[in-house]
């Protein structure tokens, strides 16, 4: 497997070099990550999409996640980024496509795979109205589970603690034959999301209900 390197960051994000993803995260070295979450306007309002992350994934396994993220690699730009919609989503967007709503500073410590990691990340956070039903978008097995929508409203009350959990439509990955649109109805919380900052679910609904 190719060795992935991300350039890193000092306290005042200036650049101070590149080193390989493992060392990245071993060291808490801080890199720039892309954030893009995906809604769309329906006859009973706006919905907001997330994915569940595979459970091979070595941080949180089966968590609630942004509709589509990833790391910038060195040399990347946010420009460069936008890929992660077209890999994980299939979906092919421009930057231009996107609003941008703004930065997140992330730090989690935890262990993954028997090791410790340190993860510090400045996160350039974007939005995109696209109207799609949930089954036109191809899923990368390899990175999620399934894709998800629910009501904004409910997303931004469960972040603020107003509700406990929200109704939500869901379809999987895997099996799904091309012909199969099939979705099925669950419950989710917010503590089956990737934890984040206290405020970082909260802005970026908020940001969401504004496009």
């Amino acid at each position: 497997m190719k060795k992935e390197f991300f350039d890193i960051y000092n306290d005042d994000h200036e650049w101070i070099g590149t080193a390989p993803r493992e060392e990245v995260h071993a060291k808490g070295y801080l890199h720039h990550t892309f954030h893009c979450w995906i809604v769309r306007d329906t006859p009973d309002g706006r919905k907001v999409l997330f994915q569940k992350r595979q459970t091979s994934k070595d941080t949180f396994p089966g968590y609630y996640d942004i509709t589509a993220a990833g790391h910038l690699a060195a040399g990347e730009t946010v420009a460069d980024a936008v890929r992660e919609l077209e890999e994980e989503l299939g979906v092919t967007v421009s930057l231009d496509q996107l609003i941008p709503l703004g930065t997140a500073d992330y730090e989690n410590r935890g262990t993954a795979g028997g090791k410790a990691f340190i993860d510090r990340e400045r996160c350039f956070i974007f939005g995109a109205k696209l109207d799609l039903p949930l089954a036109a978008y191809k899923l990368q097995v390899e990175e999620l589970t399934g894709l998800y929508e629910a009501g904004l409203d409910d997303a931004l009350k469960m972040a603020n603690g107003g509700i406990w959990e929200m109704q939500a439509t869901g379809i999987l990955s895997e099996p799904r034959p091309a012909s199969d649109t099939e979705t099925f109805a669950c419950t989710v919380s917010l503590q089956q999301f990737v934890p984040h900052n206290s405020d970082y679910y909260h802005t970026v609904f908020m940001k969401l209900r504004e496009l």
